[in-house]
Parts: structure tokens; sequence; C-alpha cells
């Protein structure tokens, strides 16, 4: 027998970083970060025997041993012993197996169970006494384990598409909601990361011309309390419980059975055959909160270890600026490390290609306030591996100062919450506002202009002092664009609803926005033909519907910035009116496959817009725009114009009563083909005659490339436009091709 390795004169030296590190034979260090700790257990179980090893060893706030036998498959957990004192913030509870933080893999996905909380709770799961005592009961055999995983994958030379931001469209989407009713997939495969990568789905995919996929969360989460009494679940995942290991329940259930090593392998696949098919992966974090909850919450890791250490407290009392009950705290260096070290893991071992971080102004936050140059925010930004990858901030969250819009630091892009209310104003609740109260003095086109043209009041707000003229840090693709999300009504829900419906999830309709911002068009909710609505009128209705949501996605994807979709608002997806559906785990949330044409005539119109965005340089501009000049155009530039071709005079933006918008995108100098393009806007309820530019604006041969008022791109004609004069009708958008001349351009110049 060999002596204890510990026995010699000169200790081994402690690990860097949390976490395990093993060799092959699953010979190294263990360590996790517990500074208020007594003692720390590592329980280490193989086939059905378990062994218990104290961590000796404390340095820098870590405890740490030397450990064996920790090879692919062996499940391990933590028990920790220290204060009880939840009025300081301590739950220390060795009766209680906790998660590594640093955990590759999980054991299995579990509903929340009564043992998974530190103090004795009831049938509701609530604590039984108002001063809590550590409950004694050993949850060993419930508890959720981490299980050892190998970084050993064949990625068979995976190249990563790496879609630069001005060409990237975002495709926002749920692994299981996206898959789930997919028609084509086989049954094994639906609801799964498999079936997301399946060539059938990519195939749709790559027919409807999106370049990034942004799936929501897929870090191991675990079901809130009053889901769990509501015998609900939390569908979306914003509920992490650990921030390296894959959610098994999004995997097959044969990956399932065979444990964390075939999970953790089954999402590298997907990526890789994604990437293979084109498709970049970004993954939607949460690093903000997790599973735990607030003081009434269960221990499954952070809580037994160290509250104090990983949750954002004052004196014991624990601060929410989430909306959640706890903040995790990026002051603490221990979770800074976690953070950027998941990331970085996500990135290097999993080959994702970026993330988009949930209520991102908590990252940035510390005793005053959300700072752009906070020290995690300023690590991400810097950081060799992570500057390479798409880095996506909402940029809010419920605390104090918690709208940062245009704030983060550069490379980071944002979520731009301004372009979804004041595209949401233009083409639904202004309309609506002014359909109800007769005053068509409601709304204007001055809000609709700057988000066109990319938000540059927002991104350029923080620029330092004394750049040049005309020049910013950021670009608008740094914008965000989107007009809906997993969050909030879906694009037909806009426009079918004004009053959420979201009685399923057992809060009698309190939870989720009343601030929607959307337009009925004259009917709540689905049509149902009765003695006041006749069949005429129901389907001039549902044809307005239509037509909305077709000039609502030709706004968003022919905006300046970088579009996001929100995955089946192509195909008119419906939650029947809930605006809150992360608990809604079927068919209110699933996207919708069943064949019908209205959707799929949405769907070539999404097809035909992407195209155009592709095939004109323009629409896709890396820098802010520019006022045109009608002598030396190019495609930085942006001009606009009245119903009658004239330029747009400061009265004319200020006049409430103006509801048609006419833009100029010119074309890329000297490129063969490159067209001008004139698009219109239009709310005005009746057709207008719209008179194209007159000289010195382009007066090549004009065409209508695309227009919303048809049901599919292949009603339009493709014939010339006659007399420079075209009818746009109510609530529609205009697409215009102009033929650019620049041989006679150049002539006129010189």
């Amino acid at each position: 027998m060999q002596p204890d390795r510990f026995d010699r004169a000169t200790p081994p030296l402690a690990p860097t970083s949390p976490g395990l590190s093993v060799d092959a034979q699953g010979r190294g260090t263990f360590a996790v970060a517990a500074p208020r700790a007594e003692a720390v257990d590592l329980v280490i179980r193989q086939g059905g025997a378990e062994r218990t090893q104290r961590l000796r060893h404390f340095d820098g706030g870590l405890r740490w041993d030397e450990v064996t036998g920790m090879t692919p498959g062996t499940r391990y957990g933590l028990r920790v012993s220290g204060p009880w004192d939840p009025a300081s913030g301590l739950w220390c509870n060795p009766a209680k197996l906790l998660q590594d933080p640093w955990g590759r893999g999980i054991s299995h996905s579990s509903s929340l169970l009564s043992s998974f909380f530190p103090f004795e709770v009831d049938a509701m799961l609530r604590p039984i006494e108002q001063h809590p005592t550590p409950s004694d009961h050993d949850n060993g055999h419930e508890a959720v384990w981490s299980e050892v995983v190998s970084d050993r994958f064949d990625w068979q030379d995976d190249l990563r598409p790496m879609v630069d931001w001005d060409s990237t469209v975002l495709y926002e989407l749920h692994v299981k909601g996206f898959t789930q009713l997919f028609p084509d997939l086989p049954p094994e495969l639906r609801g799964t990361y498999a079936g997301l990568a399946h060539p059938s789905v990519t195939s749709y995919l790559r027919s409807l011309g999106v370049t990034t996929l942004e799936l929501l969360p897929i870090h191991a989460a675990m079901d809130e309390p009053h889901l769990t009494r509501l015998g609900l679940s939390n569908y979306w995942g914003y509920s992490t419980m650990g921030f390296f290991a894959p959610e098994p329940s999004l995997a097959t259930t044969a990956a399932q059975r065979r444990g964390a090593q075939a999970v953790l392998d089954e999402v590298k696949t997907m990526v890789r055959d994604l990437h293979a098919a084109g498709f970049e992966v970004v993954l939607d974090v949460v690093y903000n909160h997790t599973a735990e909850g607030g003081a009434d919450g269960p221990a499954l890791s952070f809580r037994g270890l160290d509250s104090l250490e990983y949750y954002w407290n004052d004196h014991g009392r624990i601060l929410d600026v989430t909306g959640t009950g706890a903040t995790f705290d990026p002051r603490s260096v221990h979770v800074m490390d976690l953070i950027l070290a998941s990331l970085r893991y996500w990135v290097q071992e999993v080959h994702v290609d970026g993330f988009r971080f949930d209520l991102a102004a908590t990252l940035g936050r510390d005793d005053r306030g959300f700072r752009p140059d906070h020290p995690l925010l300023r690590a991400i930004a810097t950081d060799p591996v992570l500057r390479q990858v798409k880095l996506i901030a909402e940029p809010w969250d419920v605390g104090t100062g918690g709208w940062q819009t245009g704030a983060f630091p550069v490379p980071f892009t944002e979520w731009n919450d301004a372009f979804r209310d004041d595209v949401r104003d233009f083409w639904l609740a202004d309309r609506g506002h002014r359909e109800r109260s007769g005053d068509d003095a409601v709304g204007g086109v001055r809000d609709l202009a700057t988000r066109l043209a990319g938000s540059s009041d927002l991104f350029t707000q923080h620029d330092p002092p004394h750049l040049p003229a005309g020049r910013s840090l950021r670009s608008p693709w740094a914008s965000i664009n989107y007009v809906t999300a997993h969050d909030g009504f879906t694009l037909r829900d806009l426009t079918v609803y004004e009053t959420k419906r979201n009685e399923a999830n057992g809060e009698d309709n309190r939870d989720g926005t009343t601030n929607n911002r959307s337009f009925n068009h004259g009917y709540e909710g689905e049509l149902s033909i009765d003695a006041e609505l006749t069949a005429e009128a129901a389907g001039q209705i549902e044809r307005m519907r239509r037509r909305t949501a077709r000039s609502i996605l030709a706004t968003l994807l022919l905006a300046s910035g970088t579009p996001m979709l929100t995955a089946g608002d192509e195909r008119l997806r419906t939650q029947r009116g809930n605006n809150n559906a992360y608990c809604q785990d079927n068919e209110i949330s699933w996207v919708d496959w069943t064949p019908d044409p209205h959707a799929e005539a949405v769907q070539e119109t999404v097809v035909q817009l992407l195209r155009l965005r592709s095939e004109h340089p323009q629409l896709r501009a890396p820098h802010f725009l520019r006022p045109a000049d009608p002598q030396a155009l190019d495609a930085g530039q942006i001009a606009w114009f009245t119903q009658n071709g004239e330029p747009m005079d400061h009265a004319e933006w200020m006049d409430a009563r103006r509801h048609l918008l006419v833009m100029l995108r010119p074309g890329v100098h000297g490129r063969d083909g490159s067209d001008h393009l004139l698009i219109i806007h239009s709310t005005e309820p009746d057709p207008w005659q719209v008179r194209l530019p007159a000289a010195p604006w382009p007066q090549g041969t004009a065409r209508v490339l695309l227009d919303t008022a048809l049901e599919s791109p292949a009603e339009l004609s493709g014939a010339p436009i006659a007399d420079r004069t075209v009818t746009v009708q109510p609530g529609s958008v205009v697409v215009i091709g102009i033929s650019a001349d620049w041989e006679g351009a150049s002539q006129r110049l010189s």
C-alpha cells in the first residue's frame, strides 16, 4: 500500500481554480470556494458504494484536496459543515448533498423535492417555522449528483461559421419548443438537442435565411417552488442550477439513460452538426441569479456552500434586482471566476459561438449601481477567448437605474427595447388608439425613422468625448433589433390580443406585462363568426392582421442593425394570448407545424425579405448613416421623403398626423446590379399615391420588389412602375428597387 501523498514533507501546490482537475486515471485535485465553511466533505459514489473524503486544505477561500478514482461516470457531491444563522444569511447543513458549482455533468433531471431545502418545509414547500432550524433529513438518495465527464470528443475538423455581425440574422428558439411537433423528425428526436441538428430541421432553417441560432437556456435548471406547487415547470429554463452542465431533459431518452457523458456528447454533436449546416450557435445564459431563489428557497449548491459569498446581501438580507428572490453577486472574486470559466468552457470545449446575457445590467452592478467599466464586464470584453465570440446583453434588470440600453462596452451588442416599442407603436398601438379615439394626431414617424436608421441616439450617447465628427465606437449592428422575443406576445398575438390571457399560469392573470403595445384590429381574440361578425367582416380582419404581421417583419428585417426573429413568428405562431408562457411546456409554447397556406405565405415573405437583406449591402451598413447627398450617393447614406417625393422638413417630422414615411437607401457605387432602395412604410387608413423623388434623386427604372399588402411575394408583377407613382395600401410596406446609373452619375459629376 502506498503511503498517503500528504505524508511527505512538502505538500502539493494548491489548485489555482475551483473544480475537478484530474488525469485519465481520475487522479488530481478537487477544490470548491466556501470561505465561511468549517469543513467540506467530498462524497464519491461509484456503483453502489460511497466514500467520504474531507477536503483538508484551505487556501484563498478554497477548500481542496488530492483525489483519486474520479473517472468519467463517477458521481459526487459535497456536504458542508459550518454556521447555521439564517438571519445572517448562513445555511450550512451537512445533511444536504450539494452539487459542485463547477461540475460539468449532473446525474439526472429532477423535480423540486422537499428534501432539497436546508430547513423543514410543508407539503407546499413553505418553511414550517418562522425562524427555521436545519433539517436533519439526509437527502443523498434523492439529490441531483454531479457526475464526472470527459472532454474527449470527435469534432471532425469542426469549422465555426464565424458570421460577420453585419451579415448576422438571429433566430431565437427553444430546443424543445421548436422541435417537439416538427413533422419530419423521428419521434425519438423530437424535443431534443439531436432533433435540432437533424437535416430536416437545418434544411428548414437554411431555406428561411437565418444565420445564427440563439438557444434559450440549456444550462442545468430546477423549477421554482411556486411552480412546483402549481404542478408546472420552468419550461424556458431561466432558473439555472449549474453553469457548466447541460440540461439532461433536453437530450434524447437514450442519452439520459446512459448518463451525463452521453448528454454532453449529444450537445456537442448538435453544435458540430449545426456548424456543418452553416449556423452559429449562441446560448442564452443566466448568470444574474440561480434556481435557489430567495431566502425561502432550496440549497442545491451555492446557498449550502457559502450564501454570503455567492449572493448579494446586506448584513444577511438578500438583495434582489432580478425579480427572482436573489442576485448572484458579481462583486465576488469567486463568482467572477466561475462566470468567466463557465463562458470559456462553453466556447473552448463545446464550441458555441456566443452568448446572450439575461438581465445583463446585474452583471455590471457594484455598490454604486450599474457601471459600464465593471470589472466583470471588462474581463469578458478583454478575455482572449470571449472577445472572439458574439456577446449580446439584455441591458436591463429591475433594480434602481436598471435600464441601460446603449451603455454596454465594446464589443457587446444589446437588445434594443426602444426598437421593439417604437415599431410596435407605429404599426399597432398608435393605430389602435387612433381607431378608438378618432384622433388622427397620434403617432408620427420620427421615432420609427430613428429605429430604421440604426438607433444612433442610443448607441453613440456613451462615446468618449473628442472623437472626430461622425465617428463612434459603436456600430449599427450593436443594436439587436427585435419586435418579439420569448417573453411577451408572439407576432400573431400582437395583432389579435390587446389583453393578456395568462390564466393557465396559475396566478389569476396577474403575471406578465400589461404594456403590450398591441392592436387587435377591431376584434379581441381569435375570430368567432356570430350575429355581430359576418364572414366577410371576419375575413377582412384576418387579412389586415396578416398584412400588419408582414409589415412588422419587413420593418424589422430591412432596418439598420442586427435583426432577431422569434421562432414561429414566420408561421404566425400563437400562444393564445399568453404573454408570459415561461411555465407552459405544451402546445401553448411549442411551434405548430400544421400545414396552413396563410402561414406558409408569411414564411415566403420572410424568405424574400432576408434575400433582399442579403443582396443589398446598404441594408447592412457597418457605420451609422449620413444624410444623403444626391450628387454623390453611397451606401452609407439615408434620405427621407414625403408621399409627394419631397424631402422631409422640420414641420413634417414634427407632425403627429403623418403616418407614412419614405426612406431612400442608396446602392453600392460601381457594383453591378446594385439597386437604390426606396422603402415606404404606411399606417394611413386609406390607400395613398406615392410619387418617387424627382431629380437629382435616382431616376432609373423602378420596380416593386416587395409589397406586404400582397399575401405572397409570388403575386408581384415585376413590371416597371409607370409615371413614377405607386399605390401604397393601408398598413403596408412597399420596397422599390431603382436601377443605379453609376455611369450617368459619374458624367454628371464630371
